[in-house]
């Protein structure tokens, strides 16, 4: 009599971790990637326990993760790409942990998820989103009224906005990037260019890039829904010199990667920390401080799970951010100036690279190599 075979291993989706995190349940992770990839970037929580303990280690025996799992609560096993976790989680099922699942699609899933979630409402009808990319940090918009959209910081995962758009019968007009980005790829012109639509580009960012685009200028003002949904320029440069943030419906600021909910932008990507820091002093204590202080800014990055609400979004009053987030509260300038450039964390991966793709000037063909470039966290912003 032929012995049956073993059932499949559980899979659990991105979204489902997700939504763990987002509503503070209990999730117990067994990495089994190597130690480097583990310290560099991993899925992390308030209410999120992991042990990491490579592959390789556990080819001959499970030995090594004697004492280091829970006995009264699930274990997802995670690794690059689900192979070598469906390996793992296959043994511990045949030792008998049957509550055991596997990461579908593994952190690669986990970099390219991304969760649209709604803001608010805008004139006419309209409506603002938030598309949080859960692996990275990173956060785009889709702003949606009378037929037509328009998608700010697009990431490379095109397909979910066409999607969402069709979803929401409407029509994406404009793509838009507060400034080139350093830590990942803007899928925004190749959209444009798919779709026959425009995209908007920071003149300031502009200088060396390879292609033609529409400058989203200080002061520029885009409309949609006829004309009842505004999209108007402010220019606020610091973390890059052609930063610019987008205010929406007079309701909404969109601040790219000047402000975040629990500090500010780095300077230094291109390597002119010192000039641009003073730059985005400015912006901060000038700009913004002379903007409405009921917007709320929906910024481009968030770095940490517990700046996420209860619906998975990352957002707050720009007045709230000015009593709250530590960074604003340094009002001397030449105090500023040295905190911000102290306190420069590690710089993101492969962002050179990066932002010659988003310049136009780096020929990337396989969707592998893009995947590459983009693994790890995003390190936008100033740390400390």
């Amino acid at each position: 009599m032929t012995e049956p075979e073993a059932s499949p291993t559980p899979r659990t989706s991105v979204a489902e971790v997700f939504a763990h995190i987002i509503q503070h349940d209990p999730l117990f992770i067994l990495d089994v990637r190597n130690e480097e990839d583990y310290r560099d970037w991993r899925i992390e929580g308030p209410s999120v326990q992991s042990v990491n303990v490579p592959y390789f280690d556990l080819l001959d025996d499970l030995g090594p993760l004697e004492g280091k799992l829970p006995s009264d609560t699930s274990v997802l096993v995670v690794c690059a790409k689900e192979g070598s976790s469906d390996y793992v989680a296959l043994q511990l099922r045949e030792q008998g942990r049957h509550d055991v699942s596997v990461l579908e699609g593994g952190m690669k899933q986990w970099s390219q998820h991304l969760h649209v979630v709604k803001v608010g409402d805008l004139s006419g009808g309209g409506a603002l989103y938030q598309c949080v990319r859960v692996g990275k940090g990173c956060l785009s918009y889709i702003i949606a009224g009378g037929g037509e959209a328009v998608v700010v910081d697009a990431a490379r995962m095109t397909q979910v906005y066409e999607s969402f758009a069709k979803e929401l019968g409407v029509q994406i007009r404009h793509l838009m990037d507060t400034h080139l980005h350093a830590d990942h790829i803007s899928g925004g012109r190749r959209l444009a260019a798919g779709i026959g639509a425009d995209y908007w580009l920071p003149p300031g960012d502009a200088e060396n890039v390879n292609y033609s685009y529409s400058p989203l200028g200080d002061g520029i003002t885009v409309t949609i829904a006829d004309g009842t949904i505004s999209i108007r320029a402010v220019a606020s440069p610091g973390h890059t010199s052609g930063s610019t943030s987008l205010v929406v419906d007079n309701t909404y600021l969109l601040s790219g990667d000047t402000l975040f909910v629990k500090s500010i932008g780095r300077p230094d990507l291109a390597g002119k920390a010192g000039d641009w820091a003073y730059d985005l002093y400015t912006t901060l204590y000038r700009t913004y401080q002379n903007l409405n202080p009921d917007l709320t800014v929906l910024p481009a990055h968030y770095a940490n799970s517990d700046e996420l609400d209860g619906a998975g979004r990352v957002l707050s009053k720009l007045g709230t951010l000015f009593q709250e987030n530590r960074a604003l509260s340094v009002t001397d300038a030449s105090e500023f100036h040295r905190l911000v450039t102290e306190h420069l964390p590690q710089q993101p991966n492969a962002y050179q690279q990066i932002r010659e793709v988003n310049m136009g000037r780096f020929s990337v063909l396989e969707d592998a190599q893009l995947e590459e470039m983009e693994i790890g966290p995003n390190r936008c912003a100033v740390s400390g």
